[in-house]
């Protein structure tokens, strides 16, 4: 499985970003994509996540009711809509794929979960 990111950039604190994440190989298959982001000095924390069988998402409580993640299955992908973006969103962001089966059905995640990792993409929040 191949993950392509894309989307990441430079906002004001308060902006928006919308990041995509595209999965491609043959036969994907996973219980859901999401994403995780690590800041400078900080280890990869979990932000969301999505089942791919119903659509259920998952958030960090840091993230919970600004971001929002969609998925459309026709094009094996994932879209995270970042809203009220402050300083402390500031991080590489991950697109993450394959998490463990304990991780699913436990509807729980952390960042160690996930086993399918894309390139990373750069989120900066200026105040």
């Amino acid at each position: 499985v191949q993950l392509q990111a894309s989307g990441g950039g430079l906002v004001q604190a308060g902006g928006s970003l919308r990041l995509s994440c595209a999965a491609s190989g043959r036969a994907f298959a996973t219980y859901a994509m999401g994403w995780c982001r690590q800041a400078p000095g900080k280890e990869r924390e979990f932000a969301a996540a999505i089942s791919w069988y119903d659509g259920s998402t998952f958030y960090s409580d840091s993230v919970k009711g600004r971001f929002t993640l969609t998925m459309d299955k026709a094009k094996n992908a994932v879209y995270l809509e970042m809203n009220s973006l402050n300083p402390e969103d500031t991080a590489v962001y991950y697109c993450a794929a394959d998490p463990t089966r304990a991780s699913y059905y436990a509807r729980k995640y952390s960042a160690r979960d996930f086993n399918s990792w894309g390139q990373g993409t750069q989120v900066t929040v200026s105040s």
